[in-house]
């Protein structure tokens, strides 16, 4: 799953894209509220963690200019502000959560999983194609019951081959979702990492469930064949 934290404070930003890279995310960074509304336009996050006092424009603001255009990605707002009425009133503005400063990493990341698990990618934690199960909370991947063992980014192409099962994802679209925003290597990555998948998910089974779709990209979909 993908993540634009936008936070002016480097250290903070640093700690926290650090500790969710660790748990599986892809995190884009912006420290300028202004840049941050950019990025959010452009490209398609499952939630969003907000400063309130940004340079550019402030954080209440960017809250209310992204919900003119898109009324469902969760927003957690992470800022120094206690009082009871800026709580209020970005809850108002259209907050899903908050969380003031300093912050247990722990509680951060209990918050950011609860938004996620009832935000609009899907309302269930368990995605299935198949024999093939992905449980986004616990982040297990089971085939036909046996658990696979996977490295986070192959995890996460997973996750996004599976939330999409049935369409063809090019290799444009997987390096933006899977890999952060600062990937600009013009590799063959994405070809890695799909044989490492299906060294995994579907050498040891006679249906192959991850598909080439010859010059557009790759797919996951019930009995495709390689």
């Amino acid at each position: 799953m993908r993540i634009l934290l936008v936070e002016d404070e480097a250290k903070v930003s640093s700690f926290i894209a650090r500790g969710l890279a660790a748990e599986r995310f892809a995190v884009d960074v912006s420290n300028d509220g202004t840049a941050g509304f950019d990025l959010a336009s452009t490209y398609h996050y499952d939630l969003l963690i907000l400063d309130l006092m940004l340079p550019g424009m402030n954080g209440t603001e960017l809250l209310q200019r992204i919900r003119r255009t898109n009324s469902t990605v969760p927003v957690l707002i992470l800022t120094a502000r206690d009082a009871v009425a800026d709580k209020v009133g970005n809850f108002d503005a259209g907050a899903d959560d908050y969380l003031t400063k300093p912050f247990a990493f722990a509680e951060l990341l209990a918050r950011v999983k609860a938004l996620l698990r009832r935000g609009p990618v899907s309302r269930s934690s368990v995605v299935r194609v198949e024999d093939l199960e992905l449980d986004r909370l616990s982040q297990q991947v089971r085939r036909a019951g046996k658990r696979i063992d996977l490295t986070s980014k192959e995890y996460s192409l997973l996750e996004y081959l599976m939330s999409n099962a049935g369409r063809v994802l090019s290799r444009t679209m997987i390096i933006e979702h899977v890999w952060d925003q600062s990937f600009d290597g013009i590799t063959n990555i994405v070809d890695v990492y799909v044989r490492h998948l299906r060294n995994k998910v579907d050498d040891a089974h006679d249906r192959k469930l991850i598909k080439t779709v010859r010059g557009m990209g790759y797919t996951i979909s019930s009995g495709a064949q390689p």
